[in-house]
């Protein structure tokens, strides 16, 4: 076959495709524009940018057209926001009544940071599933699925009696099913019905729920156990709240096509397999050092997050200002959280904004950042909690707005060096790596530590809060090592930034470099 008998059967079959049937959806973009995208499915190997993509299939699939009005899309973002802020209300309800479970189970500090530990081992376990079910099959059902089981393992959780510690650490575990169904594919369906400064404000308003139901979980979960005399109720309201936003999960949100809001109609984006998108991933050097970055960020927030009200309430003690098991820490310390997040990630996405179009790395040095700050800050509160509460809350405040800086922006970094039909992959893979060595280790670790320090004196409550201090003395150092990560990033932000648009675009693909023939058909090498 000729080069130009080629090039016409090439032709032939890309005008060809308008007659196939196909599983597509128009969507309604939010400036008003219609862009039809066509999702071939067969079982044949495809391949990104290369000639497979224009060939027919033997089993064309049946046509499924969806309009989706911005408002829809709004009320889509609205529901994910509110199951975000239910979903780490519940991660940090422990947290605040913490010092309330260690009495009723007569536990230590290791013991406690287990509760933790375990409910991340499981998200780390089920998030790389999620993420690959994420990327082929329908998002909205796989999250009714995982959410539901949160609901029920929730719930069930605020049952268990003193004489049961192991059956509340192995419910706390499975709750992780809903988190690592919802927090790996929640994202994913944002980056699909928003692209360009609008995806980034969409995305802000869904991570600036993360600190805040983070702080709400410490105000709620105090409050709710002081008002009952019961710590056990403190975990009962979210289950209530979740059902909730399960409810409107299934009856307001939809599952938009993948890559909508990025191909604008100009490709036909398939899927590959498992194995090729890990490759390509780990060929994406923004995505390996932004990762790394995030778990620096998790060891930091997931220690400092489940410790803080604990440590401050221990240097209470030890100045004489309150008795042991206080939990007035817990509410200030979420108040805290909520208004330094809300600032934090609010001034992270606004400079983002600002200085994209600029200085073309601008989002990862935001990060770096961010980091690199805010670990003075907080060696400083750790420091000061001795000798000086309201000085700690101070710096405890500038240290958490500067770590918050970095919520949106991380998110945005993975939307847009990522192809949309890999984004669940990375998120998953995000996760699973961020949890792995970073929040599901810390709580338990710096517990330990206080642990291996506390044998010294035991009976003492001085040495009970300095032994948690000399302990917290770690994070500040990993602190440190995130920023550098993220500087890392920023180096190569721009370039695999493009390779993404150009992947997305189908003019390449860098898992597979064109042949001869893709290369006739207009593919060049990434």
């Amino acid at each position: 076959m000729t080069c130009s008998r080629f090039q016409d059967f090439i032709n032939q079959n890309i005008s060809g495709l308008g007659a196939m049937e196909t599983n597509g959806s128009v969507m309604s973009l939010q400036d008003g524009e219609k862009t039809r995208l066509s999702s071939v499915s067969n079982e044949t190997s495809t391949r990104y940018g290369s000639i497979a993509d224009s060939l027919p299939t033997d089993e064309p699939s049946t046509v499924e057209t969806t309009v989706l009005s911005p408002r829809r899309s709004y009320i889509t973002v609205a529901v994910l926001c509110y199951v975000n802020l239910i979903n780490y209300m519940d991660r940090y309800t422990i947290a605040g009544v913490l010092l309330s479970i260690q009495k009723f189970f007569d536990i230590t500090d290791s013991t406690s940071g287990l509760l933790q530990t375990v409910f991340i081992c499981s998200f780390i376990i089920l998030a790389p599933i999620f993420g690959y079910l994420g990327d082929r099959y329908n998002r909205k059902f796989i999250m009714i699925g995982g959410l539901s089981v949160w609901v029920v393992m929730t719930l069930g959780s605020s049952f268990v009696t003193e004489s049961y510690f192991w059956l509340l650490v192995l419910l706390r575990a499975l709750v992780g099913t809903g988190e690592a169904s919802y927090s790996t594919i929640a994202p994913t369906i944002i980056g699909d019905l928003f692209s360009g400064a609008k995806r980034t404000v969409m995305i802000s308003a869904f991570y600036i729920f993360i600190p805040v139901g983070s702080g709400l979980g410490y105000i709620i979960g105090s409050s709710v156990a002081n008002a009952t005399g019961d710590w056990r109720w403190a975990l009962r309201l979210n289950p209530i709240l979740g059902s909730l936003g399960l409810l409107l999960l299934a009856v307001l949100c939809p599952n938009p096509p993948r890559g909508a809001s990025d191909a604008h109609g100009g490709s036909t984006i398939e899927h590959t397999s498992y194995l090729e998108d890990v490759k390509y991933l780990l060929k994406n050097k923004s995505f390996v050092w932004s990762s790394l970055g995030v778990t620096a960020m998790a060891f930091l927030t997931g220690a400092l997050a489940f410790w803080t009200p604990t440590f401050l309430s221990r240097a209470r003690v030890t100045q004489g200002i309150q008795p042991p098991c206080d939990t007035s820490d817990s509410y200030i310390f979420g108040v805290v959280t909520v208004v330094t997040g809300i600032l934090g990630v609010s001034l992270g996405s606004t400079i983002s904004r600002r200085l994209r179009d600029r200085v073309p790395n601008a989002d990862p040095l935001i990060c770096a950042v961010g980091m690199l700050s805010s670990a003075p800050c907080f060696f400083a509160a750790i420091v000061l909690a001795s000798t000086s509460i309201p000085a700690t809350y101070v710096f405890i405040g500038i240290g958490e707005t500067l770590l918050s800086l970095n919520w949106a922006v991380l998110a945005d970094i993975l939307l847009y060096v990522v192809v949309p039909t890999r984004r669940a992959t990375a998120e998953a893979l995000q996760i699973m790596v961020c949890h792995l060595l970073g929040d599901a280790g810390s709580p338990y670790l710096i517990g330990a530590i206080s642990d291996a320090l506390r044998t010294y004196q035991p009976d003492s409550h001085t040495w009970s809060f300095r032994s948690l201090e000399y302990s917290f003395l770690l994070c500040p150092f990993v602190g440190v090592l995130g920023g550098l990560f993220f500087l890392m990033t920023a180096l190569y932000i721009t370039k695999d930034r493009k390779n993404a648009e150009l992947l997305t675009a189908g003019v390449c693909d860098p898992v597979h470099p064109p042949t001869q023939f893709s290369a006739m058909a207009g593919s060049t090498d990434c």
